[in-house]
């Protein structure tokens, strides 16, 4: 074997660092409706999810095997080739983090991997039956399963509750979306953290230190681990923003049943081996349950952008990523001036957040996102305004309406005394 090169290092540093851009992007799929309920304060929240990141780091390799071993052909392919991929999926976080658009780590990381192999080895690089069959299919199914799954479960929480006591009622869904939460955030790191095991896994045999299909070493499984942690703690706050309140007003029980679904969702595809995405899984779990709730409302000017997003990943990652590989193709000289444009380029978008800074302190405040104007909440859309009309008011909305409704002004009767005359 050969010794653990500059370039490997560099390649390892690399990941590590989009491990920790996942961890604060995807950390709205774990807790931006518990946030948004109220359920957790919002450090509570992305503290216990960090830690269960951390622990589901170490309960499989399924989804790190399929990306070291069967998306690319690992014949051919040199640590330069992983490093520009890297780069391709980090641009794309941090663009679509400074937005505050929920789109796929995950995506963005195959496709910066496609795109870097294909510039470098050819289509013939890129095992098409496993992008098919554990990354594209498993993209359009999971939103769709997860939605499905969370509006029916809406609603049933609703009917079975109905004659329940509202308080204690609502505590329990509480607790119930604590723990949901927390699932979701194991899912997350049985998924997410994996892939980046698999690419250094990747790196590390295309650089001779590891022998081909190896599964990832221990101390690889533990960095991805802690890198994906750290970056749950720091909080994605601008993404939990959207994911809570820009998509929808969730209540506790459609919470509780968003993030049950998902949980169920991702857990079932990382024992599969399938490259799934989380948010996907998500955010098509958040629009279920908003539409499970009689009179419940999506955004769906906020929805056709994530989905705008959800389809550009992929290939913008990939041209960013091949572009990159390209230029690392001119030597040493080469990877250190694409190493150099992505830590500028980081730090100009890291520089243009502070303009407006979303923490702990403000994401639940103020209306929801994706508005009209500043401050102003966005006006129904069709679909919404047609569903709402078809579906009965939720309970208590009739009680709130009559209050809020003057009573008619009557035409006073000319023979009543009046309040100025003397009876």
């Amino acid at each position: 074997m050969e010794s653990f090169s500059l370039i490997l290092a560099i390649v390892v540093v690399t990941a590590l660092a989009f491990d920790f851009t996942n961890g604060f992007h995807d950390t709205a799929n774990a807790m931006a409706t518990t946030i948004s309920t109220g359920a957790l304060k919002p450090k509570v929240a992305v503290a216990m999810s960090a830690v269960l990141n951390l622990v589901g780091a170490f309960l499989s390799v399924e989804v790190a095997n399929t990306i070291s071993k069967g998306l690319v052909d690992e014949t051919g392919i040199r640590p330069e080739v992983i490093f520009a991929a890297l780069v391709g999926a980090i641009l794309w976080n941090l663009l679509t983090w400074l937005v505050g658009l929920p789109s796929s780590s995950s995506h963005a990381l195959m496709g910066g991997l496609i795109g870097a192999a294909v510039a470098s080895a050819g289509i013939g690089a890129v095992n098409g039956d496993v992008l098919v069959t554990k990354v594209l299919l498993p993209a359009i199914a999971a939103p769709i399963v997860a939605g499905l799954a969370a509006m029916l479960a809406s609603r049933m929480t609703y009917s079975l509750g109905r004659k329940a006591d509202g308080r204690a009622a609502k505590k329990g869904y509480r607790a119930g979306q604590i723990a949901s939460a927390g699932l979701v955030s194991l899912a997350h790191g049985t998924n997410d953290a994996q892939k980046t095991m698999g690419i250094i896994t990747l790196a590390l045999i295309a650089g001779g230190s590891l022998a081909p299909d190896s599964d990832p070493p221990v101390w690889v499984i533990l960095s991805a681990g802690l890198a994906i942690a750290l970056g749950t703690y720091l909080g994605g706050w601008r993404i939990i923003r959207t994911m809570g309140k820009g998509l929808t007003d969730l209540q506790p029980q459609q919470g509780f049943a968003a993030q049950t679904s998902a949980a169920t969702v991702i857990l079932a595809s990382s024992h599969l081996g399938f490259s799934l995405s989380t948010t996907h899984s998500v955010s098509g779990a958040v629009m279920g349950a908003g539409l499970g709730r009689k009179g419940g409302v999506v955004r769906w000017s906020t929805a056709t952008r994530m989905f705008v997003a959800w389809g550009l990943t992929l290939p913008a990652a990939a041209l960013v990523a091949a572009l990159a590989e390209w230029v690392c193709r001119a030597g040493d000289w080469g990877t250190a001036l694409v190493a150099v444009f992505l830590i500028a380029s980081s730090f100009a978008i890291w520089r243009i957040s502070r303009r407006e800074v979303v923490d702990h302190t403000n994401v639940v405040d103020g209306d929801p996102v994706d508005t009209g104007g500043p401050g102003q909440p966005e006006p129904a859309g069709v679909v919404t305004t047609a569903m709402a009309a078809v579906s009965p008011p939720p309970t208590g909305a009739t009680e709130d309406l009559a209050a809020t409704v003057p009573a008619p002004a009557t035409t006073p009767d000319p023979k009543a005394p009046s309040a100025a005359t003397p009876v």
